[in-house]
C-alpha cells in the first residue's frame, strides 16, 4: 500500500504539473532574440541526457553536509552553523523528486511543443493584431488553442503510464532516511527480484 501510494502520489504531481513545458515552450517562442532562444533551449535540453547517477552527483555536491549550500550558509554566517545532510531526510521527498525530474526533463519535454508552435498558421497571429490583439491576446486565442490537442496527447499518455513512472531516480536517491516515501512501483519490483533474488 506505501509503494502504491508513493506511484500514485508521484505519477499524480507529475500529471498536474504537465503542463509547465507548454508554458515554457510559449515564453521561450515569445523570446524576440534567436540567439538567446537557442542558448537557453539547449542549455535547458542538456539535462536530460545526463544519467540519473550524474543528476545525484550534483544533487550530493549541492546539499551533503560539505556541500555549496551548507558552505553559503556557513559563509555568510561567519561560523560553521549549518552541517545538514539535506538528501538525508524524508521531508518533501515527493517535492523534492518532482522538482528533479522537472529540472531534468522540462527542455526535452518541451521541444514537441515549440514544434508545434512553428506549425500554427502565422496568418492567424497576423489577422489577430490587424483586429487589435496583443502579444497575451495571441497566445491565449490562438497559441494555446493551437497545443491543447498536442497536450491532450501527452496528457493521455501520461495518464497510461501512471504506475510506471521509473527506477532510476528514485533508486539514486533512495536511502535509509526516505525508504518509505521514495519507493515506487518499479523500484519496489528491483528491490525485490534483484535485491531478494525473488526473480520470478
Amino acid at each position: 500500500l506505501k509503494v502504491l501510494r508513493n506511484t500514485l502520489i508521484m505519477s499524480g504531481l507529475g500529471i498536474a504539473t504537465s503542463w509547465l513545458p507548454i508554458a515554457f515552450a510559449i515564453l521561450l517562442a515569445e523570446v524576440r532574440s534567436t540567439k538567446f532562444q537557442r542558448t537557453v533551449q539547449t542549455l535547458t535540453t542538456i539535462p536530460n541526457f545526463l544519467s540519473w547517477v550524474l543528476v545525484y552527483a550534483v544533487a550530493l555536491s549541492l546539499f551533503a553536509t560539505d556541500g555549496l549550500v551548507n558552505n553559503l550558509i556557513n559563509l555568510i554566517n561567519g561560523a560553521k552553523v549549518s552541517n545538514t545532510n539535506y538528501l538525508n531526510s524524508a521531508d518533501l521527498t515527493w517535492i523534492k523528486m518532482l522538482l528533479w525530474g522537472t529540472w531534468k526533463g522540462l527542455g526535452w519535454s518541451a521541444i514537441i511543443y515549440i514544434a508545434g508552435i512553428a506549425g500554427i498558421d502565422q496568418q492567424l497571429y497576423e489577422a489577430a493584431r490587424v483586429d487589435g490583439a496583443n502579444r497575451f491576446h495571441c497566445i491565449w486565442h490562438i497559441t494555446i488553442p493551437g497545443l491543447i490537442p498536442t497536450y491532450m496527447v501527452m496528457l493521455l499518455m501520461s495518464v497510461a503510464g501512471i504506475l510506471s513512472n521509473g527506477m532510476e531516480q528514485y533508486l539514486v536517491f533512495s536511502n535509509a532516511y526516505n525508504g518509505d516515501v521514495i519507493q515506487v512501483l518499479d523500484l519496489y519490483v528491483y528491490t525485490l527480484g534483484i535485491g531478494n533474488s525473488q526473480l520470478s
